[in-house]
């Protein structure tokens, strides 16, 4: 079995035609067939059904294309290591990150850079490192870094979410290493009017009186003082003393939340199930900014972090189970990771220490660099 074989198989698999893969690779669309044919020999099983218009995979194919796009991963790997041995010089990093993870903390807990800045700084430290930054769902960046196209994101999960047996907050997450920066509860976020604010005012429940400030009722539904910068992930906050909401109460409501693939999706529906009630999201945005503003233009419930001062917008702490989404940094365990992916994480990792009172998951030791003997653990 030759590396060419498998970039020859996966370029077909990838199109649909061997005439298409062949001009994509610059040789003859006979020269194609036959090896993927001698690949398909020494495998034992045919890879290609050639029967229609459509070059389709047999169930052989789709069982062993997997394997073979992680191969010719792990060989870029190979070669971008070897180039890049001689240090940090130069270098190149590919970086995810779910839509909205501008990595600002709730004001509870402290001050520490934004992702831009931090990577600002890691950028005058390494002046030819480059990065190419991409946004997208959690589950596809998961896969994009088992299978060698992403070299590190900055995901949202359900917590808790580990990846070890026996945890159901995620369970996509074996080989892959895990540091968090932020857990965060989940509020509803709602329209100024809706049933689901109206009447439910400061909790006149045991407690210190609050203090004199603005009214959580008024038109605004901001607290006093600067809310989270947008893009961020905000504390509970913005309606001081408010009563707190089963999560059993959002039944019959339409919700909003980001599309299915993301943590924040994926830790409402947990909640809702475990609450006994059945989700019912009608709109979908990518980020929890826009969802905050759709709920306060009357589009439904947003459960989404605190989004902090939005016109119109009220929020109420969610309970029984109270929602939680965990912000964490994610590599691959799988292949060792470059020189300059290994710093950058080293410097991510030093700029984002994580929850001071949390126990990081097995497995966040950070990746070895290419031709290192140390092993990460898995998660």
């Amino acid at each position: 079995m030759e590396l060419r074989q498998l970039r020859y198989f996966v370029t077909v698999a990838q199109h649909g035609s061997f005439t298409r893969a062949a001009q994509l690779l610059h040789l003859t669309q006979p020269g194609v067939s036959s090896q993927i044919r001698q690949l398909e020999r020494e495998l034992g099983h045919r890879l290609l059904d050639r029967s229609g218009r459509t070059v389709r995979l047999t169930p052989a194919g789709e069982a062993v294309l997997p394997h073979a796009r992680a191969a010719l991963a792990s060989a870029a790997a190979a070669h971008r290591a070897a180039q890049e041995f001689g240090g940090l010089r130069r270098g190149h990093v590919r970086l995810g990150m779910v839509a909205g993870a501008a990595l600002t903390p709730p004001s509870e807990l402290g001050t520490f850079p934004g992702l831009a800045t931090t990577l600002a700084a890691f950028r005058q430290e390494h002046p030819g490192i480059d990065f190419s930054l991409a946004e997208d769902t959690t589950a596809r960046m998961l896969t994009a870094l088992r299978e060698g196209r992403l070299d590190l994101a900055v995901v949202g999960l359900p917590a808790p979410a580990s990846g070890r047996e026996g945890d159901d907050g995620w369970s996509a997450l074996t080989g892959l290493a895990l540091h968090t920066v932020l857990e965060i509860p989940l509020v509803a976020a709602c329209a100024v009017g809706h049933p689901l604010v109206e009447g439910a005012g400061p909790d006149p429940g045991p407690g210190p009186a609050p203090g004199p400030g603005p009214d959580p009722a008024d038109a605004s539904g901001a607290a006093s003082g600067p809310g989270p910068a947008v893009g961020s992930v905000g504390s509970v906050g913005s309606a001081p003393g408010w009563r707190s909401l089963p999560v059993a109460a959002l039944a019959g409501h339409a919700l909003l939340s980001t599309p299915r693939g993301t943590g924040l999706r994926t830790a409402l529906e947990s909640a809702l199930a475990e609450a006994g009630v059945e989700p019912a999201v009608g709109v979908e945005a990518a980020a929890p900014p826009q969802l905050a503003e759709l709920a306060a233009h009357g589009l439904g419930v947003a459960v989404v972090p605190d989004p902090g001062p939005v016109p119109g917008l009220r929020v109420r702490p969610l309970t029984d189970p109270v929602p939680r989404v965990r912000i964490a940094l994610a590599w691959s365990t799988g292949h060792p990771a470059s020189p300059p992916t290994a710093a950058l994480v080293a410097h991510l990792r030093q700029a984002y220490p994580g929850p001071a009172a949390a126990q990081p998951p097995a497995g966040t030791a950070a990746p070895p660099v290419a031709g290192s003997t140390a092993a990460p653990s898995a998660t």
